[in-house]
């Protein structure tokens, strides 16, 4: 009987032995590398989606009616100021040119007639040797001549200004459309054949784009708050990106901005004036216009690495006087070049946050700081590099 009663016991102890779970080793804290919270002044640009534009594009009209003789430019190609673009056939308006130059010296040699008739009835009528109404004859018909002199000579020049016309020239230099009209088509000076073609100046080149009232009213508002600095006399730098992404050689300046939106589109358009010496820009080329010149004087940049995307936004760990992580949710804005990106709200200067080796890190636990430039350092930098090459993995 003793027997039995100490073997259940032996197997009792056995039991609450085994059923006993070894304890947890704890686990290690992650180390990781942090930046401080700093805030710094950085530039403020704005991109906008950008059509550029001729900086004086003329229609070629022509002002008189008559058959097309001519067209003496090559189409599409870049033309000279004062260069012949198209010839009318002139000897219709050089006959009305010698006609009103015979009706001028027609009206000249009466005008010296009745001036010689009012010279010689002059003096008569002051001795009483003709009468008063011979001397207003006289008169009359020397004022007569000499008003009929004046349009005479208003038609020669109204002649020679239409002859001039059947030459048409370029108002401008710059790049030609194609000709509306063929040689040997009759032009109505008042129809719609009268419009032949265009030249588009294209040096210096517009830039148009667009300001929509909220993106016009959260400006305002940031300066208003402080958190922007406008340039002085609200002059803006505007560096143009092409199709290709490569950004344009030169940069311009804001010369013009519509005082009213548009009902349409609730925007209002603004203009700006770039340097175009080799020609590379023309008119109606989409680009995107980076304006700059503003100022955020207190910005909050932090490296891409550390911030993270959750489901209801971005966040980032700060480490607090503790030593234990805090999730911190934020809100980012514009990239900011190399540097990192920037944080609109969030994080105050003096914040420390993790950079490297977020991803071990959990919330409300402590965490080891690495000193930059040191083996840990380097250590956390590949934790953090395979662990995100993991997950891009994962995600393939």
């Amino acid at each position: 009987m003793v027997t039995r009663v100490a073997v259940f016991g032996f197997f009792a102890l056995f039991a609450a032995g085994c059923s006993k779970e070894a304890p947890e080793a704890q686990r290690p804290a992650p180390v990781v590398t942090v930046m401080t919270v700093t805030p710094q002044a950085i530039p403020y640009i704005v991109s906008f989606v950008a059509q550029t534009e001729s900086s004086r594009q003329v229609d070629i009209v022509a002002r008189v009616s008559g058959f097309l003789d001519r067209i003496a430019y090559p189409e599409g190609e870049l033309v000279k100021e004062g260069q012949l673009l198209f010839q009318l056939d002139p000897k219709p308006f050089e006959a009305q040119l010698d006609a009103a130059r015979g009706e001028t010296l027609s009206q000249q040699a009466r005008h010296t007639t009745a001036a010689s008739n009012l010279n010689r009835i002059k003096p008569l009528a002051k001795q009483n040797a003709m009468s008063q109404a011979d001397l207003d004859k006289a008169q009359g018909e020397f004022d007569a001549s000499s008003a009929a002199v004046f349009s005479a000579q208003a038609k020669l020049k109204l002649a020679e200004i239409n002859l001039g016309y059947t030459t048409i020239r370029s108002p401008v230099t710059g790049f030609t459309g194609r000709a509306l009209q063929r040689q040997g088509a009759y032009i109505n000076a008042v129809g719609d054949s009268a419009k032949l073609s265009y030249v588009a100046a294209v040096e210096p080149m517009w830039v148009i784009f667009s300001v929509s009232q909220n993106q016009l009213a959260r400006l305002r508002e940031m300066a208003r708050t402080g958190e922007l600095v406008l340039p002085k006399n609200l002059e803006f730098e505007v560096e143009l990106i092409l199709s290709d992404g490569k950004p344009y050689a030169h940069t311009g300046k804001t010369s013009f901005a519509d005082p009213s939106f548009s009902q349409d589109t609730g925007s209002f358009q603004v203009r700006a004036v770039l340097p175009n010496p080799k020609r590379d820009l023309r008119p109606g080329m989409f680009v995107t216009a980076n304006v700059k010149g503003g100022t955020r004087p207190r910005a909050v940049i932090v490296p891409q690495l550390a911030v993270q995307q959750a489901s209801k936004g971005h966040v980032v760990y700060v480490i607090k006087d503790d030593g234990t992580a805090a999730l911190r949710p934020v809100v980012v804005g514009d990239y900011s070049g190399e540097k990192g990106i920037l944080v609109a709200s969030g994080l105050q200067d003096g914040d420390r946050v993790v950079v490297d080796g977020a991803l071990k890190v959990v919330p409300g636990q402590p965490v080891k700081i690495a000193e930059p430039g040191s083996a840990a350092s380097a250590k956390a930098d590949e934790a953090g590099k395979a662990a995100k090459d993991g997950d891009a993995a994962k995600k393939k």
